[in-house]
């Protein structure tokens, strides 16, 4: 009988799984609805570790179906498809793998901007096409100097702030909560919007931040702005984003997260100021292994003497 047991292997970083199986004897669960009963019916009692994903998510039925469960151990810094509250109310611990994820998420949220900005993505399809020869591609924004604002000033965002420091740009920003930094604080997402020529989102998913971005903070943002989403894609409305692009309400937008994943709305296909990555942010060789040794440390610190290194709950 294992102590672990891995849901959505599918999804977590090939190594990470194969660890987690080899040397501390994990089960993976099955996808399929019905081998999955059977699993559980078999294998659920003992289990007092799960590793699982932000795109693969634990819901309180699994939890309940693990009745010895202890720790939820997630891939990856966001936890927004786990049901922490149901986790707190079984006793079950919750944990993350922060601070691993910043500079990989930084350094693409940062490529977006330049790419959305400079057209890199949309003159590369011009000269692929073989338009140039046709006339020049036509004149973009400079990054440089730019007043950007992040929506979300954790580790990420300060990240990105670091970076865009470097581009001389003016950094605003709204938290919950002000904090201590010398960047310009805004009260809301709609005020933050309307000083800014480029709004990056990085907030935490989940229901309290669900459409955040709406059609005012669009309509704030104006028509010379341009959104860059590294977040969760629940956090911008995603009906008011497409009408926004569509009716030059802003300039463009640089996205690497989505309502729906992997499914993309076709409309913002459709769209040539628009930059989208496949949910990529965290996608590097460097990053994925630092996140599957937090995994590891999580649930092996877990097993050893009762405490998670990294919990949320």
């Amino acid at each position: 009988m294992s102590n672990v047991v891995i849901a959505g292997q599918h999804v977590l970083l090939p190594d990470l799984t194969e660890e987690l199986t080899t040397e501390d004897g994990a089960l993976c669960l099955p996808a399929d609805e019905s081998e999955r009963r059977s699993f559980l019916d078999e294998h659920g009692a003992g289990v007092k570790v799960a590793v699982t994903s932000s795109f693969a998510g634990f819901d309180a039925d699994l939890m309940d179906a693990l009745p010895d469960l202890e720790l939820i151990a997630n891939f990856g810094v966001g936890y927004d498809s786990t049901d922490v509250e149901a986790a707190s109310e079984r006793g079950i611990t919750v944990s993350n793998t922060p601070d691993v994820l910043s500079d990989g998420v930084a350094d693409l949220g940062v490529g977006l901007i330049i790419d959305v900005l400079r057209g890199i993505s949309a003159s590369d399809r011009f000269a692929r096409a073989g338009k140039w020869k046709n006339g020049a591609f036509p004149l973009q924004r400079e990054v440089t100097g730019r007043r950007v604002g992040i929506l979300g000033l954790g580790r990420i965002g300060q990240e990105v702030a670091t970076r865009l420091e470097g581009f001389r740009c003016e950094i605003g920003y709204h938290n919950r909560n002000e904090v201590e930094t010398s960047y310009r604080y805004f009260g809301g997402a709609e005020e933050l919007a309307g000083w800014a020529e480029v709004l990056v989102v990085l907030t935490p998913g989940g229901a309290a931040t669900k459409a955040l971005v709406d059609a005012d903070v669009l309509a704030a943002l104006g028509p010379e702005g341009y959104l860059v989403n590294i977040a969760r894609g629940t956090v911008v409305d995603e009906d008011a984003l497409v009408q926004a692009l569509n009716d030059a309400t802003i300039a463009g937008a640089g996205l690497d997260v989505y309502p729906n994943e992997p499914h993309i709305n076709e409309a913002l296909m459709a769209l040539d100021n628009v930059v989208l990555t496949p949910h990529i942010a965290s996608g590097t060789r460097e990053t994925r292994r630092a996140m599957a040794d937090t995994v590891l440390e999580n649930v092996r610190t877990w097993l050893a003497d009762g405490r998670a290194v990294t919990p949320v709950n």
